[in-house]
């Protein structure tokens, strides 16, 4: 006995005749039309099951029902059922339809949506009391048939599906390279940690400087001489050359390019040192001066008023670098003088780009070692001691300087003792009485001590760390001038000449020029002796010297680097 099929069942005991004719389906234009929508109870359906197990008949939905996920006339139509006799034979095939509101009011009463899922029957208040009949009755009726997924042949099309998202524009210009322009070595490669090392070492040189130095040699070189035998007299001196060409090649690096040296807490510790001798110097004496902006005094500069009181005389001012220093110090005027032309060009820009009120400032590239600095400012900016003009048959009075600075700077004078002497008649002869001169100069005994210290068979007197390196060309001469070494500072000073600077020496030549020693101490003293004041210990934390807390920017081959020099402070009496 074949078993009880209930769909079958439903089909042939359908109070609906089997000729009854089907309700003609609405034209595709149709707004509520849809192939999805569920069929209409004019017709024969596979809904007609719900309608006998159904006693209540619920108002139609006015949404569009979600489409079946199988047509029951793939059920119907199975392939095991080959009885000719059957009545489905002769019945016509089912079909869906689109719900018409229009075509017959009575379908509205009667249509329904098909049988949701458990989850829908949550979701829907429509079709929440409705069971999922047609869906059981499936997969009751046919255990063995796998779900069928394809659509009907009979049944309305769906619509078209959306068309596949467009590929991306394709370049019009190809990129099929077939020539190379530009030669294989014009590809930039990275540099190497040590190509990056030797560029930040100012000692190298690229081919354009190289080429430019030697052109200037070989200018020089042909100039005539008396005698061809004899090398020029400022190349046979060659140390005047030698530091004039350093400090003209040395650029001017910004402040962001100066934050990443390798001794910025050398240099940080040198500016504060610097600053302790303005501070405790050469305030008070430009504070007593007599050269006053605000009663008019050196108006012939056209200086601003109010600005300050005071006149400084910076030999060997380089750069400028303590412009800034001196504009706290509220100077009335600067006068810098330097060997190197380009140093003072730019120390000429920096002044110009100083903020706020300025002081009046004037510079000029000199070698005040051997000149007189009447040969480059004049007399009456110099303050000179009254004197009468002969030509004119007039008086011609100034302004003397309160305080005149040589940092860095003053070793070189000690060549010759002409070059000293030289040196010390600038600075006293327009220095005022009861002016301050005030500068840093190498440690001569230290200098010397480490000279000893070399073994004595050795033929390299040289002697240094990371930092800094000192050579000297002998060990048993030691003359009071001309006691020449050659110093290296990394990142500032390239291997230039320098002299012995003897203070009992140095502090009696200045005698003879009425300057007299108030003050001189090693770096390290001036820093043991300053570190808890008041004033410069809070310094060295606004000039990063330490940190907030105590700690230095310095390692130890710069604190001793650091060492190797002497302040001092002189005044005329």
């Amino acid at each position: 006995m074949p078993a009880f099929d209930p769909v079958r069942d439903a089909v042939l005991n359908s109070p609906i005749g089997q000729n009854t004719p089907m309700l003609p389906l609405p034209s595709p234009s149709s707004t509520l039309s849809s192939p999805l929508a569920s069929p209409s109870l004019g017709g024969r359906r596979a809904t007609d099951l719900s309608v006998m197990l159904n006693s209540v008949v619920h108002e139609p939905s006015l949404r569009t029902p979600p489409p079946l996920r199988s047509s029951l006339s793939h059920l119907l139509h199975s392939d095991h059922d080959n009885s000719t006799d059957d009545k489905l034979e002769a019945s016509q095939p089912l079909t869906r339809s689109s719900l018409d509101f229009s075509s017959n009011p009575r379908n509205n009463k009667s249509m329904f949506s098909s049988s949701p899922s458990p989850t829908r029957e949550r979701e829907s208040p429509v079709s929440r009391s409705r069971p999922s009949s047609s869906s059981s009755s499936v997969s009751m009726s046919f255990p063995s048939q796998s779900p069928i997924v394809t659509r009907p042949v009979h049944a309305n099309p769906s619509m078209p599906p959306p068309p596949p998202p467009l590929p991306p524009p394709q370049s019009t210009i190809p990129y099929n390279p077939r020539v190379r322009i530009t030669p294989p070595t014009s590809v930039m490669v990275p540099l190497s940690p040590a190509e990056l090392e030797m560029y930040k070492d100012h000692r190298y040189r690229g081919q354009g400087s190289t080429r430019l130095i030697q052109a200037s040699k070989r200018k020089r070189s042909e100039e005539p001489y008396p005698d061809p035998d004899q090398p020029p007299a400022k190349k046979l001196a060659g140390d005047v050359g030698v530091v004039v060409e350093h400090y003209n090649s040395r650029p001017d690096v910004g402040v962001v390019q100066r934050l990443e040296s390798p001794i910025i807490g050398l240099k940080n510790f040198n500016n504060w040192v610097k600053s302790v001798l303005i501070t405790r110097f050469a305030h008070p004496v430009l504070a007593a001066s007599k050269s006053k902006t605000a009663n008019g005094g050196g108006s012939f500069r056209g200086a601003p008023r109010n600005v300050g009181s005071g006149k400084v005389l910076d030999m060997g001012c380089g750069k400028g670098g303590d412009m800034t220093k001196w504009a706290k110090a509220r100077v009335k005027e600067l006068v810098g003088v330097d060997i190197a032309a380009v140093s003072i060009d730019q120390a000429r820009s920096r002044w110009e780009s100083l903020r706020g009120p300025k002081y009046q400032a004037t510079f000029a590239a000199l070698d005040c070692y051997t000149k007189p600095l009447t040969d480059a400012f004049a007399p009456e900016l110099l303050g000179v001691d009254p004197y009468y003009d002969i030509e004119s048959g007039t008086h011609l009075t100034g302004e003397p300087f309160d305080v005149v600075s040589m940092q860095f700077c003053m070793h070189y004078a000690f060549e010759t003792e002409d070059k000293a002497r030289c040196m010390l008649e600038n600075v006293s002869r327009y220095l005022r009485r009861g002016g301050v001169f005030i500068g840093t100069i190498p440690n001569a005994d230290l200098l010397l001590e480490h000279l000893d210290a070399l073994p004595p068979n050795a033929t390299d007197l040289s002697f240094g760390n990371s930092v800094y390196g000192i050579r000297f060309e002998q060990r048993d001469d030691r003359p009071m001038f001309g006691h020449k070494y050659w110093f290296y500072l990394k990142d500032a000073v390239d291997d230039v000449p320098e002299y012995v600077v003897r203070w009992d020496n140095f502090v009696q030549m200045a005698a003879e020029y009425d300057l007299y020693p108030i003050y001189k101490e090693e770096f390290h003293h001036v820093f043991e002796e300053h570190q808890e004041h008041p004033e410069f210990g809070p310094l060295m934390v606004r000039m990063k010297v330490v940190d907030a807390n105590g700690e230095s920017a310095m390692d130890e081959d710069q604190w001793e680097a650091a060492n190797i020099y002497i302040a001092f402070a002189f005044e005329k009496r």
